[in-house]
């Protein structure tokens, strides 16, 4: 057995997209020394998480293990992959490594949560090295929907990793860095790869991805045909695409409007941290309201159909003053992911219902993806020659997937979602350990566990409704009054028409005048037997079984 040994362990972001956080480690076994790449978080749906804001991974296993974290890298500034940061740092409070621009986002999420923004160090790319314990690290340019995105190289004792983050081979991206294939030949060159962690979102995607320079042809076009106010959505962090759409409306003769905090405040960082320049003059939205309609574009968060951003709020009726007609034109210059759809169509139908022409990106004119498709993985795995392909980024068809396709170009593979500890020092990786891995909910200011049932009880009462009874007893245990019930989520009328609540008030006072004295002095009997009385009334009645709160007052003795 060798005395010490690399490992990787997906705390998330594998088997799933969004929510990525790695870790690897390199010592004896159990006394490893630590980093973390990524603090990611992924997005609720009313069915799974009902009122949540966001998810995030369950950190416990790093957290037990604090003493031994040397450091935590941040690969960019995608909410998948920095947007627990604020909220889970407090647990670890480790220097955090980011290039510029997303060091800069990361310094206004710490600063919302009341953090230091001086935990995180600004670092540049290649050549530059992060020494971390046993790691060496450097931040290589790339480039995806973001800017200034990079992948890791992590030297260590045991050989050569890179974790390529997202990324795509765009080589004239609009704005931020271009992929250069030169730059990864000698990455390779340097020094052997032995394993390379990548991307795969869009193994299953056939044909050569197409760069964002491709978009400002047929964009143009669209704008400059189109009457009415014009409106485009796109992810409020694809600057690029934002300065594309600014820059046909331009051409268009039309006034740019901005509405949305988070696209605002990426422009904004993107504009004082220098990786965005030239952006067309934008006006506020009062002075949007003084420009003629056919002379306007409006660029709105909401892409994914978020019910608070501004597509939903415009699809709706009037937003800060203004409204879409009929005539206008809507845009989703942005793909929608998977879970994604049912808030989508629902801005889709609002606006059509308006008489708004709705436009989106069914024909590929209008977006291009910020991730490489399998042909681009492909030639990744030649210009590397890794000894082993760790597929990342993906839910568990994508890795398997990626993983096929790295075995039949002769690399050794390992398909590990959240909690496989694989121990990358042999010829082949190996799955070592499995650790207990989950997720953790920002339930309004709050962080709750899965396992807290907070969310599992919001749950049931969504599909069951609620009944809270209350019963008062005297000091000898008799009844004063009769029981009463509160119903909340469920049909007020029963079979026949009866009234629910008053049939469970009935049920639930003859009970209590047959129940003995030993029993109403039992206050966990009480509940217990209300409890039940009020749901099989409620499965009689309405055919529901409702979560139900039992409230026993006592009067005390004087």
């Amino acid at each position: 057995m060798k005395s010490e040994r690399l490992i990787y362990l997906p705390l998330g972001g594998a088997g799933e997209i969004g929510m990525n956080a790695y870790v690897y480690g390199y010592g004896a076994p159990g006394k490893e020394r630590l980093i973390l790449v990524d603090m990611g978080v992924t997005f609720p749906d009313m069915d799974g998480a009902p009122g949540v804001e966001v998810i995030m991974p369950d950190i416990t296993w790093l957290e037990e293990r604090v003493s031994r974290l040397e450091a935590i890298f941040i690969t960019h500034a995608h909410e998948d992959h920095i947007g627990a940061l604020g909220h889970l740092w407090p647990k670890l409070k480790a220097k955090v490594y980011a290039r510029k621009f997303t060091a800069a986002i990361g310094k206004l999420k710490m600063d919302e949560l009341g953090h230091p923004t001086d935990a995180i160090v600004t670092v540049g790319a290649r050549p530059d090295v992060v020494e971390a314990g046993p790691f060496r690290v450097q931040f290589v340019p790339l480039s995806h929907s973001i800017p200034e995105s990079a992948a890791l190289i992590i030297d260590t004792p045991a050989g050569r990793v890179v974790h390529s983050g997202d990324f795509k081979l765009d080589r004239s991206p609009v704005v931020g860095e271009a992929w250069d294939d030169a730059l990864w030949q000698s990455v390779a060159d340097e020094a052997p790869v032995r394993a390379l962690m990548c991307d795969s979102t869009n193994v299953f995607s056939t044909h050569p991805g197409r760069s964002e320079a491709t978009l400002a042809e047929p964009l143009a076009e669209l704008i400059k045909a189109s009457e009415g106010m014009f409106v485009a959505t796109t992810f409020g962090s694809n600057v690029a695409r934002l300065k594309t759409l600014a820059e046909a409306a331009v051409a268009a003769d039309r006034t740019i409007c901005v509405m949305g905090r988070s696209m605002k405040r990426m422009l904004s960082v993107a504009e004082s941290t220098g990786v965005l320049t030239s952006f067309p003059r934008v006006v506020s939205t009062e002075d949007a309201l003084e420009v003629p309609r056919r002379n306007l574009m409006l660029l709105v968060t909401g892409s994914q159909g978020e019910r608070r951003a501004a597509a939903a709020a415009l699809s709706r009726g009037k937003y800060l003053g203004h409204e879409l007609k009929r005539g206008d034109t809507f845009l989703f210059s942005s793909r929608t992911i998977p879970g994604n759809e049912k808030g989508v169509y629902k801005i889709w139908n609002e606006f059509s219902e308006k008489g708004v022409r709705v436009v989106d990106d069914a024909g590929g004119l209008y977006h291009v993806s910020g991730h490489a498709n399998r042909p681009d993985l492909e030639h990744v795995h030649r210009l590397l020659l890794p000894d082993m392909l760790i597929p990342m980024h993906g839910e568990h068809r994508h890795l398997t997937e990626h993983a096929r396709i790295g075995s039949e170009g002769g690399i050794a593979t390992q398909v590990a979602v959240n909690g496989m500890m694989v121990d990358l020092t042999g010829e082949h990786p190996k799955v070592v350990e499995y650790v207990e891995t989950g997720r953790l909910y920002l339930d309004g200011t709050v962080l709750i566990g899965a396992m807290d049932g907070v969310i599992r009880n919001r749950i049931r009462m969504a599909l069951n409704g609620h009944v809270l009874a209350t019963v008062i007893l005297d000091e000898a245990g008799e009844p004063l009054g009769e029981p009463w019930v509160e119903i909340m989520g469920l049909t007020p009328t029963g079979k026949g028409g009866r009234d629910l609540a008053e049939t469970m008030e009935a049920e639930l006072d003859e009970w209590m005048g047959r129940a003995g004295r030993k029993v109403l002095k039992n206050d966990d009997k009480v509940e217990d037997d209300m409890r039940r009385i009020i749901r099989q009334v409620a499965v009689e009645e309405i055919g529901k079984k409702p979560e139900v709160t039992v409230v026993v007052s006592r009067l005390l003795p004087e």
